[in-house]
């Protein structure tokens, strides 16, 4: 408590940013169609822009609030039959300045570096749900959904959409045409209104974010206080029909015996594949896929599975499952389609229906080659597979009500040779006023597994069922944050379509958070709070009590701080464990070029393989580089170590590197490098355990990608394995090619 409290008193000197003081309304404009033919090229002086109305960006919100931005920015809104069109005009007195870099089409982290503008279309004029647009001062895209009541911001959603950025003596400009078969918008053949907000980020010593409406920080509707632009008419998405067809082709060499064995030569495996989507209105998507290529050409941040109790999560990246996906979040994770592991066939129907377009559904089924299992439980979680094929179907029905609440309902089914697994349920999200929100979520679970698979696995034999209740009770203002939630989830609650790996708990959290923001100085926002959280099973045992404090301190060079000290109570194997342990992380931004940054942890924790309290020390450096236009360098190492009664328990290493030249926005190479190794201490293992292993995990990539699906891939992959017998030993490699078109007549 004591740093808490010096933290209050130091910055209770400091002029803060006033907060709660009337913000203006946002201002309306009125769009026609284009005078003529637009060509992106960063320029604004085609035909088509000739007498469209200026839109200023005159509200810098951060660090800001609502306060005159350093430099000025315009946009222009415009469109044809075919296409949305936004024109913005960054003006910079020191043009030399700019932040501008090649990069790979979503690469978020790289872009938010650099000067861009973001725009956010809300078609609908419902505050609801928006499509996100960025676009770099060279061109670069990154584009995401945006649903305001879930807080959900998908990156891995992907548009056909053309962009074009130049820069110049003043500043840079930045084109972006959308075309309507990209968006869902109402269907009506009157005039239309939809919600936009326009944002320009002017990254220097801070990032400043400047915007076209103000915004107001006792607010949580984002889209409430969008720009209202209308004057649309007579727009279509016409003949909305892509088909997305591909050919891919790899061949896989495995070494079955290490470390002597050969490396036995594949055979090569040719497919082809067709994703279908078919827009059957303006507000309604169909999607189908055959024989899908679902590979994945970035790999997978590597994570350290040392004394870990539950399965790790690693994102969806597979486009097919993307389309809609906000629609199936819910706060019980019951849908992740990372589950259908290897389907061969698909088929997606997602959008609005009714007349005011106020529902909202989405279904889809696939068939899976493999069934991979998750069986969860209090005190951790273990994986198993069933060698049969799965048929996979979720269905999502919401009704939006109020300003920005809906009510919705959720099926999941999955269904094999002997085995089934069905889950059903409602949820509710309740915006009492524009601070203060509630959600709700039951879910009713059904499971069956093969008994050989339930023997196996200590799961129930026969059909067996379980529940999951969910409640969350948010309050936030431009000052405080509030957090109330409980979930309750049955031991014999099963998501298999889903991601829940711990079950049997009842679970109450809550947090409190105190934020001080000032527009310049020593700092631009420090957030402090503390968090509670106890968990017990569903025999009323005590497994996890958790208390702790915060400190997060965000100032120039675009430095970031936090400390989080806590104290935690663990119930493992029988015993209640008592813990304490502190986490500091540091980064810094002293330039467009460069980025710093380092974490640290160290206290106590629970060595879950001799079942005892330990020591343990984790530091994480890392190290970004942006070299010219097109260099990018991404360098991570994590280090662990563990120690009992003053002897070394294990060492772990983890090494990542990320290494990419971007010839343009269209074409890049790129190598990864994931290496991992464990030394153990076997003389204080109460269980026989290896002394020593390692993987070396390396890709390499050419990409050429004109949109999401017309794309080039050639690349390379391999694995390599070692223990203290032997060195490391490759234990497989991969040459793989795609060539995919998007194609829509």
């Amino acid at each position: 408590m004591l740093i808490f409290s010096v933290v209050v008193l130091v910055v209770a000197q400091a002029p803060i940013v006033p907060a709660g003081s009337h913000v203006p309304p946002p201002p309306a404009f009125t769009v026609g169609p284009a005078a003529g033919p637009i060509r992106l090229d960063g320029s604004l002086d085609d035909p088509g822009w000739r007498g469209t109305a200026e839109i200023p960006l005159d509200w810098e919100w951060t660090p800001g609030d609502n306060t005159p931005p350093p430099v000025r920015s315009v946009c222009r809104i415009t469109y044809d039959s075919n296409n949305l069109y936004v024109g913005c005009r960054a003006f910079d007195s020191h043009p030399a300045e700019i932040r501008a870099h090649y990069f790979s089409r979503d690469d978020i982290d790289r872009l938010v570096l650099d000067d861009h503008f973001n725009i956010l279309i809300d078609p609908f004029n419902d505050q609801r749900r928006a499509f996100q647009f960025r676009v770099s001062a060279l061109g670069g895209q990154a584009d995401a959904l945006l649903s305001t009541a879930e807080g959900f911001e998908d990156w891995s959603w992907d548009a056909i959409w053309g962009s074009a950025g130049r820069i110049d003596d003043q500043g840079y400009t930045v084109e972006v045409a959308i075309p309507f078969k990209s968006l869902r918008f109402p269907r009506t053949a009157g005039v239309q209104t939809w919600g936009f907000i326009l944002e320009r980020s002017y990254p220097r010593s801070v990032r400043h974010r400047i915007q076209s409406a103000a915004r107001d920080r006792n607010n949580t509707c984002l889209l409430c206080e969008a720009n209202k632009v209308t004057g649309f008419q007579g727009i279509a998405p016409g003949r909305n029909i892509e088909f997305d067809p591909a050919v891919t082709a790899s061949r896989t060499d495995v070494r079955a015996q290490l470390p002597d064995g050969p490396l036995a030569n594949g055979n090569v495996d040719p497919s082809f594949g067709l994703d279908f989507r078919w827009g059957i209105s303006s507000n309604l998507t169909l999607n189908a896929t055959g024989n899908p290529d679902f590979s994945q050409v970035e790999a997978d941040v590597a994570q350290l599975d040392v004394n870990t109790r539950f399965a790790l999560f690693f994102p969806e990246k597979r486009p097919f499952f993307l389309e809609g996906a906000d629609l199936f979040n819910t706060p019980i994770q019951a849908v992740f389609t990372r589950t259908v592991a290897d389907p061969d066939a698909g088929l997606k129907l997602s959008g609005k229906v009714g007349r005011s377009s106020a529902s909202a559904i989405g279904v889809f089924g696939a068939r899976d080659a493999t069934t991979n299992l998750l069986f969860p439980s209090n005190q951790g979680s273990a994986s198993g597979s069933l060698a049969q094929e799965a048929y996979s179907t979720v269905g999502r029905f919401r009704r939006d009500f109020g300003r920005s609440s809906f009510v919705g309902g959720l099926y999941t089914g999955r269904f094999g040779n002997g085995y089934a697994n069905q889950v059903a349920g409602v949820d509710l999200f309740h915006q009492f006023d524009p601070s203060t929100s509630l959600r709700l979520q039951y879910l009713g679970s059904r499971t069956e597994y093969p008994d050989s698979t339930a023997l196996g696995a200590g799961q129930p034999l026969g059909p067996f069922s379980g529940g999951a209740g969910s409640l969350e009770l948010l309050r936030a203002t431009a000052d405080w944050q509030v957090d109330l939630s409980y979930s309750d989830l049955s031991p014999g609650f099963r998501a298999d379509v889903g991601f829940v790996p711990r079950v049997d708990t009842r679970n109450i959290a809550a947090s409190l958070v105190r934020t001080w923001r000032q527009a310049s100085g020593w700092f631009t926002q420090i957030l402090a709070g503390a968090t509670y959280g106890r968990i017990w099973d569903h025999a009323g045992d005590l497994t996890d009590e958790s208390v702790g404090l915060f400190v997060n301190y965000f100032g120039p060079l675009q430095s970031v701080v936090t400390f989080s000290p806590g104290h935690a109570r663990i119930r493992f194997a029988g015993t209640l464990f008592d813990l304490n342990a502190a986490e500091v992380t540091l980064a810094l931004q002293p330039s467009g070029a460069v980025g710093l940054g380092a974490s640290g942890t160290m206290g106590q924790v629970i060595d879950f393989t001799n079942v005892r309290r330990s020591s343990q020390v984790s530091v994480g450096p890392s190290l970004r580089l942006s070299l010219g236009r097109g260099l990018g360098v991404d360098v991570r190492h994590l280090y662990q170590r563990m120690s009992y009664a003053g002897d070394r328990v294990f060492t772990a290493n983890l090494f990542q590197t990320r290494l990419i030249y971007n010839l343009n926005v269209r074409t890049f190479v790129r190598a990864i490098v994931q290496y991992r190794s464990v030394d153990r201490n076997v003389a204080v293992y109460s269980v026989p355990v290896s002394e020593f292993d390692d993987g070396l995990f390396n890709q390499f990539l050419f990409s050429y990608k004109v949109n999401p699906q017309t794309v080039v891939f050639l690349g390379y992959s391999d694995n390599q394995a070692g223990t203290q017998s032997f060195d490391l030993t490759r234990t497989d490699r991969t040459f793989f090619a795609k060539v995919g078109y998007a194609l829509r007549p």
